[in-house]
């Protein structure tokens, strides 16, 4: 009789404590609401304020879209508000018929910033590096520019020019460079071929649609000449499609291992895993090459067979581009660019704003001297000299004692 009723009284207590905590909540929710519409009565008192009392009649389309431009700019450096013109833009698929430099940019701390110029373009040619600085386009400061803003104005006819004025990285010294714009066709994988004793050497410039199925032709060519283990260089690849980054990472991890996992405020995680392939190449001994303008994709890569434990890391730490961003339509035909959830490594690590740390710190700056550029020869195969790159040199030496120690 006394258990029952100690059990009774326990059984009273939980379904207490159940309704306080339901109802703490729904308090909790109810004060953030009250506290959000009370801020919201804040702006439209300013926004009539300014309506009414600036010096200048302003139509109130600019004031709200100035707002929202503000709104968005302070969330993070990817976010950012889109007019429907912009909107538009966005959406066209060009098809490689714009005149462009070849480079991805991003906002980070509020600086317009090159994540890494492509290789055989324009911005490659011209020496701007990760981590450069664009201080001015024609002459017109970037402060307070968004990157839509900056795409619209590097954008423009083939054979066009256009003027930067450039902070450089690793000297801090400012300066002009003059680029002419050209049409912007970008190979996914840049280079395959073995290097010596059954080293395969593989770069991917860029993940796209169809880079996976081009690795596959590639690494099948390099099997048929006796392919044991494998470079991946992801330098100077500023990322590209999550699902472009699982299918290729999957070439390379057993079916069902984690790849990568995305985690938001208002959805449970979401785990990606390798997916199953005809021909997988798990086994082979493999380095993944990495420098500052490495993100996004390229780390999720670099994380996934590092964690993974089928890949080392060499070279420098990446950029650190780890968050998602959604692009959301408005009613009036603009959008929203929102940050919506953050990458996470296989061991759960966040590379936003950190990066991969290497394995083993290697810097190689390539393309410091120009002449001796391995990647501006990747396109003749009988000129592509990987000895003059000390960083794939590196890497093989690496893989050659791995295979003896298979042996």
């Amino acid at each position: 009789m006394r258990k029952r009723f100690l059990l009774g009284v326990i059984i009273t207590a939980l379904i207490c404590v159940g309704i306080f905590s339901y109802y703490n909540k729904v308090s909790i929710a109810k004060e953030r609401e009250d506290n959000f519409y009370k801020e919201l009565d804040v702006f439209a008192e300013a926004l009539a304020v300014i309506e009414k009392k600036y010096v200048e009649e302003k139509p109130p389309h600019d004031l709200i879209y100035g707002a929202l431009d503000g709104l968005l700019a302070s969330l993070d450096s990817y976010s950012e508000f889109l007019s429907p013109d912009e909107y538009r833009e966005l959406l066209v698929d060009t098809e490689g018929k714009f005149g462009g430099l070849g480079v991805e940019i991003t906002i980070r701390d509020t600086l317009l910033t090159v994540v890494s110029p492509m290789e055989d373009t324009p911005a490659w040619t011209a020496g701007l590096k990760p981590g450069d600085i664009i201080v001015k386009i024609d002459g017109k400061v970037t402060k307070g520019i968004t990157i839509t803003e900056a795409v619209k104005k590097l954008r423009g006819d083939p054979g066009t020019k256009v003027t930067l004025t450039v902070l450089k990285e690793k000297d801090k010294k400012l300066e002009d460079v003059t680029l002419v714009r050209a049409i912007i066709k970008i190979k996914d994988i840049k280079h395959a071929e073995i290097l010596e004793d059954g080293i395969g050497y593989v770069r991917i410039a860029e993940f796209r649609e169809n880079t996976a199925r081009d690795l596959d032709r590639a690494l099948q060519e390099l099997n048929k000449k006796g392919l044991k283990a494998i470079v991946i260089d992801v330098r100077n690849n500023p990322g590209g499609l999550l699902e472009s980054a699982i299918d290729v990472t999957s070439r390379f991890l057993e079916t069902d291992k984690v790849v990568v996992s995305t985690k938001s405020r208002t959805e449970k995680e979401n785990v990606y895993k390798s997916v199953a392939l005809r021909e997988k190449y798990s086994a082979l001994p493999i380095v993944v090459l990495v420098n500052k303008g490495s993100a996004s994709a390229s780390e999720i890569l670099a994380s996934a067979l590092r964690d993974n434990k089928k890949a080392v890391v060499m070279g420098e730490t990446s950029f650190g581009k780890g968050s998602v961003q959604t692009i959301i339509p408005l009613s009036d035909g603009s959008a929203l660019r929102l940050t919506t959830s953050r990458y996470y490594t296989p061991l759960g690590t966040s590379i936003h704003e950190k990066g991969v740390t290497p394995d083993i710190v290697v810097v190689n700056d390539v393309g410091t001297d120009r002449k001796e550029d391995v990647f501006e020869k990747l396109e003749t195969k009988t000129e592509f000299d990987y000895k003059k790159d000390y960083l794939i040199v590196r890497a093989a030496d690496f893989l050659k004692g791995m295979l003896v120690l298979e042996k």
